[in-house]
């Protein structure tokens, strides 16, 4: 059988529901916070996440790496966030009924609470690396590094001074660690409610951050 050849693209609006499907069985059950809350078994729906998915899909900046016969075998969700929205997103993240959502998206915005990224790098916008899912079947391959190499790119390319992300798995941290990311902030995951502490091996949920020259 021959090695696939994998080709890093635009993700088009017309393959957003096959984007919500690799993310159903690939990223979902699986991420670390959501799998300490138990929010949705593996190939289920959910709405929230479904939703954040597509805010940052509409965006533009995702990428997808796809096969010859154009198959997803990975994607990287990028996103961009200015000065004062996140705010905005706390205030929305109140009103909203799932518990288990709200848990992990109130750790997400209490890591970035530690330190203004914006203060500190003097920019007013962000690119954000918001999920790394690599397609189990192709995994092992070194994908999430190409994806990760062809993410910096977009984002120096557009003009940004700093890429952030929040790495959540051990795997994750050491796939943006080895493109030039440093910790800026993080919790560890021995401080969190023993009820939904991610599993081992990961250790802390981590706000990550490249300066792009």
């Amino acid at each position: 059988m021959s090695t696939p050849h994998f080709s890093a693209v635009p993700v088009p609006h017309d393959r957003f529901n096959e984007v919500i499907e690799h993310l159903r069985f690939n990223f979902f059950a699986d991420e670390p916070l959501n799998y300490g809350v138990r929010l949705c078994q593996k190939g289920e729906p959910h709405r929230e996440l479904e939703n954040h998915c597509l805010s940052t899909l509409k965006q533009g900046h995702s990428r997808m790496l796809v096969t010859d016969d154009g198959t997803i075998a990975g994607l990287a969700l990028n996103g961009t966030t200015k000065s004062g929205e996140r705010e905005e997103a706390v205030r929305r993240l109140a009103d909203l009924d799932d518990q288990k959502f709200k848990t992990i998206f109130g750790l997400l915005y209490q890591v970035n609470d530690k330190v203004d990224l914006f203060k500190k790098y003097n920019t007013d916008e962000l690119f954000e690396c918001r999920i790394l899912s690599i397609d189990e079947e192709f995994r092992g391959r070194g994908l999430a590094n190409i994806l990760m190499s062809d993410s910096v790119e977009v984002a120096r390319k557009m003009g940004f001074k700093v890429m952030k992300a929040d790495a959540t798995s051990v795997y994750s941290q050491k796939v943006f660690e080895k493109h030039g990311f440093n910790t800026e902030a993080e919790i560890p995951y021995s401080e969190m409610d023993e009820n939904i502490r991610p599993p081992s091996p990961h250790r802390a949920l981590k706000l990550m951050v490249k300066v792009l020259n």
